[in-house]
């Protein structure tokens, strides 16, 4: 749990206002290596830049994750990244209130308790409508150092960062470029977690990414190994359980439109980003796994207790015609940057 440095409405309007402005400035800067929270950037884009390393033979992957990164940024190096673009000390002055701006919680019997403040001197308040391009703003060091020593071509090693989120593709090995992330990280005043982090071969093993599982496979067709990209177990595995929670006998007393139009809201949303590349099969788990749920919600709801019964009742057709379950393409978001590859 972490505590949500929500604006109010007047901090949310001059947070916008602000990035705006100073938005494409720092954006002029930022390497081709983040996709997180740019313009005409998308996980997408770093899903195809992954799948194009791992092809490319960058099967040694650093998998890493970046211990209460949100908590830790050092106010002074990040205003000192802000001040090399920024020259009006009004906006700075602005930008730091907004990092020692306290969040207020309440806690048991009414009581308010305050996290950070003005003595506070590291940490990005979460929730802010700026908070995102300054964390974002933080790592491009990372990156730039990463750009400006060539290390891509020194170490045979490629970054693809989104936020805060990073994964280091290796040819040649991940005991050199692990020794420099961390020591990158070190004055960054960043540390990896390392029950999280770990360094995976995608030729043996998979590695998730942006909710996406990656792992080098052998096609069937033509024998010849490829990167294999579909929505990860733990993607599926949520899914799937808001279904059934969306579905749940408890819900009956609800008009069926409302529970049906939820399902479908959910089934569109997570369609809309998951269909992409390997996801065939995927998708038609999750299809039959809805019509399953609103079949057994309908059961429940006309009090039919047998199986068979309810499905001959609630054929899959009907519930796509007559109920209007969205219907899940079941398949491949194949792609031009994907077949060209």
């Amino acid at each position: 749990m972490r505590p949500l440095g929500i604006p109010t409405i007047r901090d949310r309007v001059v947070q916008m206002a602000v990035k705006l402005v100073i938005e494409p400035m720092f954006e002029a800067d930022f390497c081709g290596s983040s996709y997180g929270f740019r313009p005409k950037k998308s996980a997408h884009d770093a899903v195809d830049d992954i799948a194009h390393a791992l092809y490319k033979g960058h099967t040694q992957v650093i998998d890493a994750d970046l211990s209460k990164y949100f908590d830790t940024i050092p106010h002074s190096k990040l205003m000192g990244t802000l001040a090399e673009r920024i020259s009006d000390g009004a906006i700075l002055r602005l930008i730091r209130m907004w990092l020692k701006a306290p969040v207020v919680e309440e806690g048991e019997g009414g009581t308010k308790r305050h996290t950070g403040g003005k003595g506070n001197r590291k940490g990005t308040p979460q929730g802010g409508v700026i908070s995102p391009f300054l964390a974002n703003l933080y790592l491009h060091l990372l990156d730039r150092t990463w750009e400006r020593q060539e290390l891509d071509k020194q170490l045979g090693a490629h970054l693809v960062r989104y936020a805060d989120d990073f994964v280091v593709l290796c040819k040649r090995g991940t005991e050199q470029p692990m020794e420099i992330i961390q020591h990158i990280l070190a004055r960054l005043k960043l540390t990896l977690n390392k029950s999280k982090s770990r360094v995976v071969d995608a030729s043996r093993d998979r590695f998730e990414f942006l909710g996406f599982e990656f792992r080098i496979t052998r096609s069937w067709h033509t024998g010849n190994l490829y990167p294999n990209v579909q929505p990860s177990r733990k993607s599926m595995k949520t899914i799937k359980s808001r279904f059934t929670s969306m579905t749940r006998r408890g819900l009956t007393r609800l008009p069926l439109e409302e529970v049906v139009e939820n399902v479908n809201a959910t089934l569109r949303g997570w369609t809309a980003y998951f269909h992409y590349r390997n996801c065939s099969k995927a998708l038609s788990q999750v299809k039959e796994h809805a019509e399953q749920r609103l079949r057994t919600h309908l059961r429940k709801r006309h009090k039919i207790k047998d199986r068979g019964t309810g499905l001959l009742q609630f054929k899959d057709s009907s519930l796509y015609t007559k109920y209007g379950l969205y219907k899940v393409p079941t398949t491949a978001g194949w792609t031009n940057v994907h077949a060209s590859r």
